[in-house]
């Protein structure tokens, strides 16, 4: 191969790789996907009986779960009722769970709900796609008295 066809090909392999980087950046999940998401679960919670919407968010192949997007639905205490990246979360209080940094995210999330109906919340968790700790951005709606989330993941 002489250098001009090694060249070449160095620039179609290079330009593979830039696609490849750029389509997995294209199957994350977007924050305005997340708050539809969300708001898709709390009209499911609403129009079914509670136990049912529970099992179905947290169903890890249902309609709440979409690449790394899943809903997560909590109690004010920090219950978990749904979990829909790990269903052994379900039914256990969650509040002194902490990030990768330490930080108390579902204490903080739980005092978050007290005075706002909606909103945003950083913090850093596993991926269930990639399996990498990643900054993640929640969001989260209130539902009468539960908590729905759903959020983003940022490359670390």
């Amino acid at each position: 191969m002489n250098k001009s066809m090694k060249f070449a090909a160095a620039i179609v392999a290079g330009a593979a790789l830039v696609t490849s980087a750029l389509a997995a950046e294209e199957k994350r999940v977007t924050p305005k996907e997340a708050e539809a998401m969300v708001k898709k679960g709390v009209a499911y919670i609403k129009a079914n009986p509670r136990d049912k919407a529970m099992a179905d968010i947290t169903n890890k192949t249902g309609q709440f779960v979409d690449r790394e997007l899943y809903l997560t639905v909590y109690k004010p205490d920090g219950t978990a009722l749904a979990h829909g990246a790990n269903e052994k979360f379900v039914g256990k209080n969650m509040i002194d769970l902490r990030d990768g940094d330490g930080k108390e995210h579902i204490r903080e999330r739980m005092e978050l709900a007290k005075t706002k109906s909606t909103f945003w919340q950083d913090f850093k968790f596993v991926n269930p796609v990639n399996k990498k700790l990643e900054p993640k951005q929640m969001y989260c709606e209130k539902a009468d008295e539960l908590i729905v989330c759903g959020g983003i993941y940022k490359p670390a």
